[in-house]
């Protein structure tokens, strides 16, 4: 009798870890998101049907960078929209910057995201990627996580000048 009233509870104390242990994770699986980066202004005062319709209409691929500056100091700009099939139920989830260029992702960069109202499922957010640590004429990846958990991706090109070379060395007198 002993030794049955251990064995169980023994079980419910597994089942219960088992449970507990799998519980945020069928909660971070069931959240999935689309991912849109748009370099076209976004109109002011839409609904969210029809943000999402425009993220989708006028979404990107390739990036192309801003021209205005000195090479060293580009960037490429634009906007992400992110939309969850449900609310995110954290206050902030994190974008993360991924070169695929040559083959296995090499992480370059994250951005947190911060969520004023839980019950959100839709969120745009500015995004400038800057000179050194983004280089021109790359494919990037950007992932977005919640809770360490990844539930939205896309792949895009970077597109830009590349920095100019001569070619030529000169030396002068006190080096030769």
């Amino acid at each position: 009798m002993n030794r049955t009233k251990w064995a169980s509870i023994l079980v419910t104390a597994a089942v219960a870890a088992a449970g507990a242990a799998l519980a945020p994770v069928a909660e971070a699986g069931s959240l999935k998101a689309q991912v849109y980066i748009v370099q076209t202004p976004i109109p002011n005062k839409l609904t969210e049907k029809a943000l999402i319709g425009f993220a989708r209409a006028h979404a990107n691929k390739i990036l192309r960078e801003t021209n205005d500056a000195d090479l060293k100091a580009r960037k490429w700009k634009g906007e992400m929209v992110v939309s969850f099939n449900a609310p995110v139920g954290d206050m902030e989830f994190q974008v993360l910057f991924y070169d695929v260029h040559d083959g296995p992702r090499r992480f370059v960069d994250d951005m947190a995201t911060m969520v004023n109202d839980k019950s959100q499922k839709t969120f745009v957010q500015k995004i400038t990627l800057a000179r050194p640590q983004f280089k021109p004429n790359r494919n990037m990846e950007m992932v977005v996580t919640v809770k360490r958990a990844e539930v939205g991706r896309i792949k895009f090109g970077v597109v830009g000048e590349e920095a100019k070379r001569s070619g030529e060395v000169t030396f002068s007198d006190k080096e030769r």
